[in-house]
């Protein structure tokens, strides 16, 4: 039975219903909320036609059936929208978003980086918007099909307005569900650059190197080198007035713990020649650095060296959501 808040059924949309939204729209689901989600493609095909499958380590499930769209409009306001999308798809999402808006809503960013919550802020106007950070490594394998592969899911949010904070608080009970944990914080950019330090530093090497992390972390100089990674991303926080105490080091003992074959979103978009995250990873660092007086040698090395494959995707891919 769906949960209820105010005696009405919460709704929840999921808007990109990749590796992160279809693992998390799908525990939604698999607990018995109502769920819609947004995708297109060959995915949304595989979706309307047989459902969802999750290969999980925290446990495989099938969902014969779900509800999926490739427009919106066709869903109307709901109470949460789990917004996504790659972090490239952010702005141009803002419009798709705003069928799903109503009295209640809350949108909750989910992207890597630290910029998405304030792209849509800009867009969306202040109260709606809560910041979000997703904890899990998973990935589409193929047409409704995604594998959960490291990583013990998890949720953070976070209200970036009083306004906002009133919506989210009826609707986090809605978000507790078997499958991943989910609390609701206080500072949740520190939060988004902790794993904005794990994620960009590990990823910016991932990407020179096209290794998975085993190999990465075993290799004296390669594992010194996302340290080193991991380093000017925290100094360049502190830049900007974020405190991130032993952020290396707990980005460092996460790294050691990831299955040795997995890589890194990043990673896996320039290999394959799609749109990547790289403007919000090492571009932002760059960006944030040049900013502040920082140097992020490391960051804008892998910036520069991938630029011209990231351009060469972007001329060739819509910034639709999937």
């Amino acid at each position: 039975m769906a949960l209820q808040t105010n005696g009405e059924a919460v709704h929840v949309a999921v808007l990109g219903s990749g590796g992160v939204g279809a693992y998390f729209g799908g525990r939604l689901a698999l607990a018995g909320r109502d769920v819609s989600f947004v995708a297109r493609g060959e995915h949304l095909a595989a979706m309307r036609e047989r459902g969802l499958r999750v290969d999980s380590t925290s446990g495989d499930f099938v969902l014969a059936r779900v509800k999926a769209t490739d427009r919106t409009a066709e869903i109307g306001p709901v109470d949460v929208v789990l917004v996504c999308v790659k972090s490239w798809q952010v702005a141009g999402a803002a419009e798709s978003i705003a069928p799903l808006i109503g009295p209640r809503t809350v949108v909750v960013t989910t992207q890597n980086g630290v910029e998405a919550a304030d792209q849509l802020v800009e867009r969306l106007g202040p109260g709606l918007v809560a910041a979000g950070t997703a904890r899990i490594v998973s990935f589409v394998v193929g047409p409704g099909h995604v594998r959960h592969a490291g990583y013990d899911p998890h949720l953070f949010v976070g209200a970036l307005d009083a306004a906002c904070g009133s919506r989210l608080a009826p609707l986090m009970p809605a978000l507790r569900v078997p499958g991943f944990g989910c609390d609701r914080v206080d500072d949740i950019r520190a939060q988004q650059w902790i794993k904005f330090v794990f994620v960009c530093g590990w990823g910016a090497v991932a990407a020179l190197t096209r290794k998975p992390v085993g190999a990465l972390r075993e290799a004296p100089d390669t594992r010194r080198m996302i340290e080193d990674a991991m380093r000017e991303i925290e100094t360049v926080a502190l830049a900007r007035g974020v405190e991130l105490a032993d952020a290396v080091s707990r980005g460092m003992a996460v790294l050691d713990s990831l299955p040795p074959d997995s890589t890194v979103s990043l990673q896996r978009d320039l290999s394959a020649g799609v749109p990547s995250e790289l403007e919000a990873f090492s571009g932002a660092v760059v960006r944030f650095g040049e900013a502040t007086g920082v140097a992020t040698p490391i960051h804008r090395l892998a910036y520069e060296t991938m630029l011209p494959l990231e351009t060469r995707a972007r001329r060739a891919t819509p910034s639709t959501a999937s």
